[in-house]
């Protein structure tokens, strides 16, 4: 008995001292919004109140530093679109990005919930994106977008993806700041105490997303586009991006925490809505990198 005591509160020694290595979020001085303006009264109605989040500053930034990225690509020889349809491109992928995301999170998360209140749905400012129906809506919108403009779409979906991670990395940036998607508990020195989500610590798994799937992606796909012949084989950097996504997603979310509506889903499963959703991708990633292989490279 003495024994189990003292191994009782080494234990309760440990948790403390865990405790005290996290980082309480609320000392990081983050807030969603980079500015706020006061509700005012103008023309006989109240205008406001009006604010700039990080969040959509990550969406707008993306897209915009991807669009100058795309720019510079296709200076490269062997492009498949030109300049000014890149410029076109841009609308067609924010509709698809924005579009599908919601769609994909109405579908694969909360479908019960809209289906009760179906124009909940238009209620962007609520949040809930699906980066998988992201990915969806932005292959369609390449796909019209090709088939419009009479491009290969394959190719211009290489040099598409090859831009993503930025977007990725910004928006997984944006929800740490936002203290939102936060991982499981865990007693290890780096969780972080998260307001909303109890006083344990939990995983920081927006900062693993945007490392891996931001940081790491962008790196391999990038030099794989400018010191290989990648960019000339049609479907590999699809097929490169697609695998990649799919392996770090099935990762992350061992270190995600469940969605409150698909916990009693993950524990009859075995895996998280996000993993079998990721499996199909990394299939899908391997069949493309294969094919692209066979082929010869196309003349720059």
């Amino acid at each position: 008995m003495v024994r189990a005591a003292a191994d009782g509160q080494r234990e309760i020694v440990g948790v403390i001292e865990h405790f005290q290595a996290a980082v309480d979020f609320t000392t990081l001085g983050l807030r969603p919004e980079i500015f706020e303006l006061e509700a005012f009264e103008a023309f006989g109605r109240v205008w406001g109140p009006f604010a700039l989040r990080w969040y959509s500053l990550a969406y707008i930034g993306g897209i915009i530093l991807g669009w100058a990225y795309l720019k510079r690509m296709l200076r490269e020889p062997g492009a498949p679109m030109t300049g000014t349809q890149a410029d076109d491109f841009i609308t067609w992928a924010t509709l698809g990005i924005i579009g599908g995301g919601r769609l994909g999170y109405v579908l694969f998360y909360n479908l019960d919930q809209y289906l009760a209140q179906p124009l909940s749905i238009f209620a962007l400012w609520d949040g809930g994106m699906s980066f998988h129906g992201g990915a969806i809506g932005t292959l369609v919108a390449t796909i019209i977008f090709a088939r419009v403009n009479r491009l290969n779409w394959l190719r211009v979906f290489d040099y598409i993806v090859t831009v993503v991670p930025i977007g990725m990395f910004l928006g997984r940036c944006a929800n740490f700041v936002n203290g939102e998607l936060w991982g499981r508990t865990t007693g290890s020195d780096w969780g972080v105490i998260f307001p909303g989500a109890g006083a344990l610590p939990r995983y920081p798994s927006q900062l693993f997303e945007a490392v891996l799937e931001g940081l790491v992606l962008l790196a391999v796909l990038s030099w794989l586009f400018w010191r290989t012949d990648a960019r000339l084989r049609p479907g590999l950097l699809v097929g490169v991006f697609t695998f990649g996504m799919g392996v770090f997603r099935f990762i992350v979310e061992y270190y995600r925490e469940s969605d409150a509506q698909l916990v009693e889903f993950a524990e009859r499963t075995g895996l998280q809505m996000g993993q079998w959703l990721s499996l199909p991708m990394v299939l899908i990633g391997a069949l493309l990198i294969w094919l692209a292989l066979r082929r010869a490279p196309q003349p720059a």
